[in-house]
């Protein structure tokens, strides 16, 4: 690793460590939602599952609606066929998404495995690579990440059966780690203030 590398990379642990110690009321609040969020969810799977492929149809929608509209302003603009293109996709996912929800359920959880398992060992990672400038709060994150790969784990093992209420049930757990972890980073960066 380069010298620019190493100081860039200590200037982030920096930079991370004082947002979270400047801002910990705000990270306790929206680790306060994301916990009720969770529970809700976990009480509920197969309803939250259902929101989420609705609302991610919607999402996709809208935003290739919106590609699409811009896409055609700059006709003339490089790469037109290929923004075309991508506006189109979004539009048809949004479409699909939303017009069999119950189907759309079944892809949803089969895609939300493949981001347990990446997002999990990037937030492993990411702990590990900066243990040193997140102290007493790196543990958090390591147990979210660990957390994302049983929950993959978890809907691989049961598939098909996991496929309509799985999607709820490890969002809403995710979404309580998430929020657990931080709670716990906040509270750890207000003993810092303090």
């Amino acid at each position: 690793m380069s010298m620019q590398q190493q100081t860039q990379k200590a200037e982030l642990g920096q930079t991370l460590g004082q947002s979270m110690r400047d801002h910990w009321g705000l990270f306790l609040a929206e680790g306060i939602i994301l916990c009720l969020l969770g529970v809700g969810a976990i009480i509920v799977p197969p309803i939250a599952g259902l929101a989420t492929t609705v609302f991610l149809g919607w999402l996709f929608l809208i935003a290739g609606l919106v590609g699409l509209f811009f896409t055609f302003r700059a006709s003339s603009a490089p790469g037109f066929g290929w923004s075309l293109l991508s506006a189109f996709a979004a539009v048809v996912a949004g479409a699909i998404l939303l017009w069999n929800p119950f189907q759309g359920l079944a892809t949803l959880t089969l895609v939300l495995t493949a981001y347990f398992v990446v997002d999990g060992a990037a937030i492993i990672f990411l702990a590990i690579a900066h243990r040193r400038d997140l102290s007493g709060k790196w543990q958090w994150m390591l147990v979210n990440g660990i957390t994302d790969l049983i929950l993959a784990g978890i809907i691989i093992s049961g598939f098909p059966g996991t496929l309509f209420w799985a999607l709820g049930l490890l969002v809403g757990i995710d979404l309580l780690f998430g929020g657990a972890s931080l709670i716990a980073m906040s509270m750890a960066s207000r003993k810092v203030v303090d």
